[in-house]
């Protein structure tokens, strides 16, 4: 404690320097002398400050109160479950807490070096008490508990109250794997028994030829010894990948996240890993990575990529060294597979250097060249439903995806233009487009896809902080597809998702059937980058950027999705429902608001989609299910024992998880299906399913035919499209 006191108050000093370097859309980083991390450090954060305070859409003041907010956050990002530090730490650091925001104006930076000075010297104590909250066996016979979310304690008063909350910690991850081991061991000697009580007659349930009997010691034994090899695991990947700088982009995005919840900062690998998100192309291998107990490993090898051409690198070869061309191999051991993944991906034709060790023990270098690989499998895709005589065309979005820095780049306008033509040669009689889980994407892309189901009209309005409003609309008269048409939501359902699931609400053109709202994101961002760009396409640049909220949009009604998102047409059951994961529930959520109606005519089709939703109402109503009550009740409760204290008496525990899994079993018999739909892959797509040269790729498409067959909302809304006039409605061809 006395050496963290003393690093405190011998860094309690000021002095200020002003370092704005500011252009439009670009930022760009100078500098005569030899740049070292504090420098670099300190013209981030002031170059961050000034672009949130002049640029941000609705900025916070940064003043003392914002100082203190970011104090707060910090401190939360680098200990969540406040488990690292104490009271005492904290008390001592706020010595900072209002002055903060003349760093990020321009200050010598205190704070932040100062705070992960002490969280460092605290790890280092949390680890070592890992191995000593552990030396002894776990008894469970004393009426006792620990809370698991964060936010329902403080800070330890002490050290050892804090060696008490890891002791508590570990006792009741022990707890939960020597219960699973107990259940392990009943169910194969009861198995055994079974099996010996029927010696020659065939059991499809055999018992493991493997298993050995183990007494309730020996499981404690085994279950401890279980959780500090997982802790372990854990202490090495987060001190290999926590890095100085790292630190650095948590206290950045700490500052950025008090603007909005969606003004972040990436660093510059970071950075490009959000464009390749969006464009769904990268530069790599072509090789997918997997994770075991001897590390990060190869999973498969995409057919025609470097990794497959090259002929040397082999599935299940573990990845022990990444070096960039000539550079230091960097030793990846405790990685997690997305930290590799990124040293893995860079710039085309560049050279990547893996140390692999083979099956047979021996240790390979092999030089790759990255080349283009496209991650197609986050594409549009379609598969045709059979319900009775009726064909229905699903199409699964995943994302608002767009990749405008290539004339052949991937656009999910077009793509699901092409599934809609496909699908039609399939001659469905109505559409569903799923957007579950979509978290948007780009703003002009969803505008071109509302309006293959439009004439057209407006579609969304933007509006910039100066109050001015700006209409983006579907210039091209007609579609390709007017059939009746369900749109699938949840509360994931994101950014672009909301734009597209409200214009078609809006123009009363299809249904909307999910949650009872989308997620509420009513904001844009745009990328701010910094420093010069790393690679010909800008996709990586030297100091990272910033993506920025500088718009918020509207629905043609004038209303925001801001917070309350999109509310479904017909409400489904849910089994998120009551987790509080949507816009609304951040505190730093900017607000709902309104602006006047763009000028639009509702779709006048063969079919009123007003009366299509009563239809369904009344149905719903005079059929009410008891067992949709349950399951909402029991939602309810599931989300409300979050927050409570898990016991560490075994007999309350067992009782306790006997009733999670009752209540559990009860919810998945209210969301699965009797019998599996009949789904099939396209004619058009019959070889990217069971004749794919990839064959891992293939395996897994098949698998989403398998996944969608037993959907239950999928289903539900295969019923919904019931309620329209097939009859009187007419597919252009």
């Amino acid at each position: 404690m006395q050496r963290i006191m003393t690093y405190v108050k011998q860094n309690k000093w000021k002095f200020f320097t002003t370092i704005l370097v500011i252009g439009a859309l670009f930022f760009a980083f100078k500098s005569n002398i030899k740049e070292t991390p504090s420098l670099r450090h300190r013209k981030l954060l002031s170059t961050v400050g000034s672009l949130l305070e002049s640029e941000h859409y609705y900025p916070r003041k940064i003043d003392d109160q914002f100082s203190m907010d970011v104090f707060d956050a910090y401190l939360k990002v680098l200990d969540p479950e406040k488990n690292i530090f104490i009271q005492e730490d904290v008390d001592a650091l706020k010595v900072f807490s209002k002055s903060i925001d003349d760093e990020i104006h321009g200050s010598k930076i205190e704070f932040q070096p100062a705070a992960t000075f002490v969280f460092d010297e605290r790890y280092k104590e949390a680890k070592a008490m890992l191995d000593s909250v552990a030396k002894q066996p776990f008894t469970f016979d004393t009426d006792d508990s620990v809370y698991l979310d964060a936010d329902s304690v403080s800070y330890p008063k002490n050290n050892n109250e804090r060696y008490n909350r890891w002791y508590k910690l570990v006792k009741f991850r022990t707890l939960e794997k020597y219960v699973s081991l107990i259940e392990d061991r009943d169910q194969q000697t009861k198995l055994k028994s079974n099996n010996e009580q029927k010696a020659g007659a065939d059991s499809t349930n055999k018992p493991d030829p493997k298993f050995v009997f183990k007494s309730d010691e020996e499981l404690e034994k085994d279950a401890r010894n279980a959780v500090v090899k997982s802790y372990r695991k854990k202490f090495e990947q987060f001190e290999k990948t926590f890095t100085d700088d790292k630190k650095f982009d948590l206290f950045l995005n700490s500052i950025t996240g008090l603007m909005d919840p969606h003004t972040d900062y990436f660093a510059p690998v970071d950075k490009r890993s959000f464009t390749e998100q969006m464009s769904g192309v990268i530069y790599g291998i072509g090789a997918q990575l997997g994770y075991d107990d001897n590390g990060v490993k190869i999973a498969s090898i995409q057919p025609g990529g470097p990794a497959w051409k090259s002929g040397k690198l082999l599935v299940n070869d573990v990845i022990i060294k990444i070096a960039q061309g000539d550079q230091e191999p960097v030793d990846i051991a405790g990685y997690e597979t997305t930290d590799a993944v990124k040293l893995i991906r860079g710039n085309l034709g560049t050279e990547v250097r893996l140390t692999v060790k083979k099956p047979d023990g021996s240790i390979k270098v092999i030089s790759l060249i990255r080349e283009k690989i496209i991650l197609d499998e986050g594409y549009a895709r379609s598969a045709v439903i059979t319900k009775g005589n009726d064909k229905i065309g699903y199409i699964l979005l995943p994302d608002f995806y767009a990749d405008f820095d290539r004339e052949d780049g991937a656009r999910c306008s077009k793509d699901v233009a092409a599934e809609v033509e496909k699908l039609k040669a399939e001659k469905v009689k109505s559409i569903i487009i799923d957007v579950r889980s979509n978290g948007g994407g780009s703003l002009y892309e969803v505008v071109q896809m509302v309006g293959l189901f439009i004439d057209k009209g407006p579609v969304v309005q933007i509006r910039d902080k100066e109050g001015r409003v700006q209409v983006l609309a579907d210039e091209t008269p007609g579609t390709i597809y007017d059939g009746p048409l369900v749109v699938m939501v949840n509360e994931f359902s994101a950014s672009a998702s909301e734009i597209f699931a409200g214009a078609i609400q809006d123009y009363k053109r299809g249904l909307i059937v999910g949650s009872t709202s989308t997620f509420g994101k009513g904001t844009v961002q745009r990328n701010i980058a910094f420093g010069r760009p790393l690679d010909s396409l800008g996709i990586q640049t030297e100091y990272g950027a910033v993506k920025l909220t500088f718009q918020k949009f509207y629905r043609i009604t004038g209303s925001s999705t801001q917070k309350k998102g999109v509310a479904s047409d017909i409400v489904l059951p849910d089994e998120y429902e009551f987790l509080k994961y949507r816009e609304k529930d951040n505190p730093s959520a900017l607000a709902w608001d309104q602006i006047e109606k763009s000028k639009y005519i509702p779709w006048k089709g063969s079919y009123n989609i007003d009366n299509v939703k009563l239809a369904i109402l009344a149905k719903q109503k005079s059929s009410l299910d008891t067992n949709v009550v349950k399951f909402k009740n029991n939602l309810a409760f599931i989300s409300s024992q979050m927050y409570r204290a898990a016991n560490l008496k075994l007999e309350k525990y067992v009782a306790y998880k006997k009733q999670m899994l009752a209540i559990n079993k009860e919810i998945e018999t209210v969301l699965k299906i009797k019998n599996n739909m009949q789904v099939d892959a396209l004619k058009a797509d019959y070889n990217k399913f069971y004749n794919n040269p990839d064959k891992s790729k293939q395996d897994r498409y098949q698998a989403w035919l398998k996944i969608v067959a037993k959907d239950n909302q999928i289903l539900t809304s295969c019923n919904y499209l019931g309620f329209f006039n097939p009859s009187s409605v007419a597919v252009k061809k």
